[in-house]
């Protein structure tokens, strides 16, 4: 049978209960394989619930001292009661001189301290009881966050300056450096906020017009890696000349805002080619304009595109590709049957073959048909893109200006090795 004895506002403090008769501390920490919360006991005496009753302070810090002890237990081990009960008399007992020596010998959780109202300076001078005094029973878990994220920054060797700190908050990065940045100009002391405002106009201007594509091949909502480190050395260079003050984390924070932004507004863009919205003034305009295509992708999966359609070729297709390339589906094919001529994308080796037909087949009993293969290498998915919108316009004679073809397939397997070799 288990009866409650003592508990304080807090559910996370650890409470103490009789069971069987017997006064235990029972405290949750950690979890189990199914990770649900673990909760561990060990016995008490009641010169020990006296202290816990009284004295807020040297209940939490038997509960720090206790914490790494229940994350020793991992996921199914026990609690090691001895060692626990050990704690007892040094941290509920003893002078307070005697419990700041104990707390520079034993491992403790200075995040929970912290999160209490602890007083940091005397914590890092070891000074835990007079830490405490002005300790709460409500925690400030937002407290012990920026603790440990200065923490992680010192170990660096990165020491915020005010304006270092207002960006960050500002982007909503001060706490954790891979959390999506947002604009947050309520989290800035008033005071601040017109210099954070400054460094990110300096921000803006620096990357007016440049914008973020969409990369298919890695998904719906990817977007082009070239893009987004272009963008960001750009924005990192503007602001290091216009704010040579400020630090790498804030001045990182300020063009990872930049990058995010803009490819949130490639991604909620239609997957359309702009070029092609302008092929009527195309010098591959008119008839060389293609009317039906098949797409198909190496799984045999195929779509076909009508020119009377809704939407244009280009989009129908990387749309396709969005859907779906895969790390074993990385071979798309885009193919003219009426002209016999298509191109082959090679999306794991960066490189594209386009096929043109030399002569037809003859029918059941006849000659193969016989077709010309010449590969080029590719740029990034901007390279892509473009063979993609000329093909579509042009077939395979427009595509003769972008890049440089090679019929043996040799020659081009060695130039592709050169390439990757550099």
């Amino acid at each position: 049978m288990r009866d409650t004895v003592f508990t304080r506002s807090s559910g996370w403090i650890p409470n103490v209960i009789r069971e069987d008769g017997e006064l235990k501390l029972m405290l949750g920490a950690g979890a189990d394989a199914n990770h649900a919360p673990r909760t561990f006991t060990f016995s008490i005496a009641e010169a020990h619930l006296a202290v816990i009753r009284e004295d807020l302070a040297r209940h939490l810090l038997l509960w720090s001292a206790v914490l790494p002890l229940c994350d020793a237990a991992g996921t199914r081990g026990r609690l090691d009661e001895d060692a626990a009960g050990a704690l007892l008399d040094p941290i509920l007992l003893s002078a307070p001189a005697d419990v700041d020596a104990l707390f520079r010998r034993i491992r403790w959780d200075r995040g929970q301290l912290i999160a209490h109202g602890a007083d940091i300076d005397l914590l890092e001078r070891g000074q835990v009881c007079a830490a405490m005094r002005a300790a709460t029973e409500t925690p400030n878990g937002k407290r012990a966050q920026e603790y440990h994220a200065n923490r992680r920054r010192a170990e660096r060797g990165t020491v915020l300056g005010p304006l270092d700190a207002a960006l960050l908050r500002y982007t909503g990065q001060y706490l954790h450096g891979a959390t999506v940045p947002r604009r947050t100009p309520d989290a800035v002391d008033p005071a601040l906020l017109p210099e954070v405002l400054r460094v990110i106009a300096t921000a803006e201007q620096a990357c007016a017009g440049m914008r973020i594509g969409r990369d298919p091949r890695r998904g719906q909502r990817a977007t082009d890696k070239r893009d987004w480190e272009r963008m960001a050395t750009t924005v990192d260079a503007a602001v290091r000349r216009a704010h040579p003050e400020l630090v790498d984390d804030a001045v990182r924070t300020v063009s990872f805002l930049m990058c995010s932004e803009a490819a949130e507004r490639s991604r909620s863009t239609p997957m359309e080619d702009d070029e092609e919205a302008a092929d009527d003034r195309s010098e591959f305009g008119g008839g060389a304009r293609k009317t039906i295509l098949s797409f198909t992708d190496d799984k045999g999966v195929e779509k076909e595109w009508r020119a009377d359609g809704p939407r244009t070729a280009t989009a129908v297709f990387w749309e396709f590709v969005g859907d779906r390339s895969a790390s074993d589906n990385e071979v798309f094919t885009i193919e003219d049957e009426k002209m016999g001529e298509g191109i082959q994308l090679h999306f794991y080796a960066d490189s594209i073959a386009r096929i043109t037909t030399v002569r037809e087949g003859e029918g059941e009993g006849g000659a193969d048909p016989e077709y010309r293969v010449e590969y080029s290498l590719v740029d990034g998915i901007g390279g892509y893109r473009t063979l993609v919108s000329a093909f579509v316009r042009g077939g395979c004679a427009a595509l003769e200006q972008h890049g440089s073809w090679i019929s043996d397939a040799a020659e081009f397997e060695r130039a592709r090795r050169e390439r990757d070799a550099d």
